[in-house]
C-alpha cells in the first residue's frame, strides 16, 4: 500500500486549533478570601475605684492577764474555760482565812487608838497632856486607819475578778494550788474579741508609689466616709462586716521594709479568732477616666513588653506597644499606648498579622470584672 505523507502545514494548524481549545476550556483562577473575622473590644474611659490587698493577721482588742494579788492556797475555780466572763466576775477564790484574821486584828487596834485618841483629846482641853501627846495619839488613829483599810484591800483580793468582759482561756492552776502575789505566770487570760484588731503589712515601695500617683494627680482620695477595709478569710469568703483603718506606723520595719497598718473590725458573731491569717482589702482611690483592657488582648513579645492589636480606620491591624500599671480583676489598667475609642483584637489573635483587613465583630458578651482590684505586675 503506498505511504502518503501529510502535508506540514495542515499539522501546524491542527496542533493550534488543540492549543486553543485547550486554553478555553481552563478553569478560572479562585476568588479572594474573605477578611478574617476577629473580636473587638472598644475602649471607654471610666472613673475607676482601685483597691490593694495586703496579708494580715488578726489580734485581740484586748488581753487581761489574770494574776493574785495576794499569796495563798487556791480554794475554787469558778468559771469553765473557753466560756464568756463580764468584768468584775470571780474567777478564783484564794483561802481567805489568814486574811480575815489580819482585818480583825487591824481593827481592834483601830478601836483602841481610837479611844485613846478621844480620850487625849478631852484631856488636851484640861492641860493635862501636852500638845505633843495628842497629836501623837491622832496620828496613831489615822495609822490604824490605813491599816483597817489596807487589810480589807488583800481580803477583798481573795476574790481573783476578771479585770475585762470577754472570752476566759483555761486555766494555769486548779484547786490547791501555792499562788503569790507579783509571780510570773497567769492563772489565766481574758480576751475581747469584738471588735477585733487586722495587723497589715504593706510594702514600702507600694506606699511610695501610692503616694506619688495622689501628688501628681493621677489618683484622687477616696472620700473618708467610704474608706472601709474589706475582709477576705483563709478560704477565700469575704468577712460580711466592713472595717476601718485605725492606725499606721511612723516607720518602716528595717528586717521586711514594710510599714504596719492596724484595721478594726466588728465581730459580733466571734468569728474572726486572734492570730488568723486574712487578706485586707484597702482602697487606694479614685483614677478617672481609666482605661481597661482584658488580658486576653495584652501579648507580650520575647523580652516581655505588653503590646496590643489595634483596629485601624480601614479595619486593618496594628500591634502597638502599651504600658500597663495594673490587673484589676480580669483586666490590665493601661497607663499609656491608647486612647478611648479605639478597639482592640480579643478574639482571633492567632488567625491575624500586622497590616491585614480584618472584620470585627463587636464582643457584647465580654463583660469585665472589676471588682478585685488586686495589683498585678508592673507593665513595660
Amino acid at each position: 500500500m503506498p505511504f502518503h505523507r501529510r502535508p506540514v502545514a495542515g499539522t501546524m494548524l491542527i496542533c493550534s486549533l488543540a492549543l486553543a481549545l485547550t486554553a478555553c476550556s481552563e478553569p478560572p483562577p479562585p476568588p479572594e478570601p474573605p477578611p478574617t473575622e476577629v473580636g473587638v473590644y472598644t475602649l471607654v474611659g471610666q472613673d475607676l475605684a482601685l483597691t490593694t490587698e495586703l496579708p494580715g493577721r488578726t489580734s485581740a482588742y484586748r488581753i487581761a492577764e489574770v494574776r493574785p494579788q495576794v499569796s495563798g492556797i487556791v480554794q475554787r475555780r469558778l468559771f469553765t474555760e473557753g466560756a464568756w466572763v463580764e468584768q468584775g466576775q470571780q474567777l478564783y477564790q484564794i483561802d481567805p482565812a489568814p486574811y480575815r484574821a489580819a482585818l480583825m486584828r487591824a481593827e481592834a487596834n483601830l478601836a483602841r487608838a481610837e479611844s485613846q485618841a478621844k480620850r487625849f483629846q478631852r484631856l488636851a482641853g484640861t492641860g493635862a497632856i501636852s500638845e505633843q501627846q495628842e497629836d501623837d495619839a491622832m496620828a496613831a488613829w489615822k495609822q490604824a486607819q490605813a491599816e483597817v483599810e489596807v487589810a480589807r484591800i488583800d481580803m477583798e483580793y481573795t476574790r481573783v475578778v476578771a479585770p475585762i468582759s470577754g472570752r476566759v482561756g483555761r486555766s494555769s492552776v486548779s484547786e490547791g494550788a501555792l499562788v503569790a502575789n507579783g509571780q510570773a505566770d497567769e492563772l489565766a487570760t481574758v480576751t475581747q474579741l469584738d471588735p477585733i484588731f487586722v495587723d497589715i503589712s504593706q510594702p514600702v515601695t507600694d506606699m511610695l508609689r501610692l503616694r506619688r500617683a495622689l501628688a501628681e494627680g493621677d489618683l484622687q482620695t477616696v472620700a473618708e466616709g467610704e474608706a472601709d477595709v474589706e475582709l477576705i478569710l483563709e478560704d477565700g469568703t469575704v468577712y460580711p462586716l466592713a472595717g476601718t483603718l485605725k492606725f499606721a506606723e511612723v516607720s518602716v520595719d528595717q528586717s521586711t521594709g514594710t510599714v504596719a497598718l492596724r484595721a478594726q473590725f466588728p465581730n459580733p458573731d466571734k468569728l474572726l479568732l486572734p492570730g488568723m491569717f486574712v487578706r485586707a482589702r484597702l482602697q487606694e482611690g479614685v483614677r478617672e477616666n481609666a482605661l481597661l483592657v482584658p488580658q486576653q488582648a495584652v501579648v507580650r513579645d520575647s523580652r516581655g513588653a505588653p503590646s496590643a492589636w489595634v483596629l485601624a480606620a480601614d479595619n486593618s491591624v496594628h500591634l502597638r506597644e502599651l504600658q500597663t500599671l495594673r490587673t484589676v480583676g480580669n483586666a490590665w489598667l493601661i497607663g499609656g499606648g491608647l486612647a478611648p475609642g479605639e478597639q482592640v483584637v480579643v478574639e482571633g489573635l492567632q488567625r491575624i498579622r500586622s497590616g491585614i483587613v480584618v472584620k470585627p465583630v463587636a464582643t457584647d458578651d465580654l463583660q469585665l470584672a472589676v471588682e478585685a482590684g488586686a495589683p498585678g505586675a508592673e507593665g513595660g
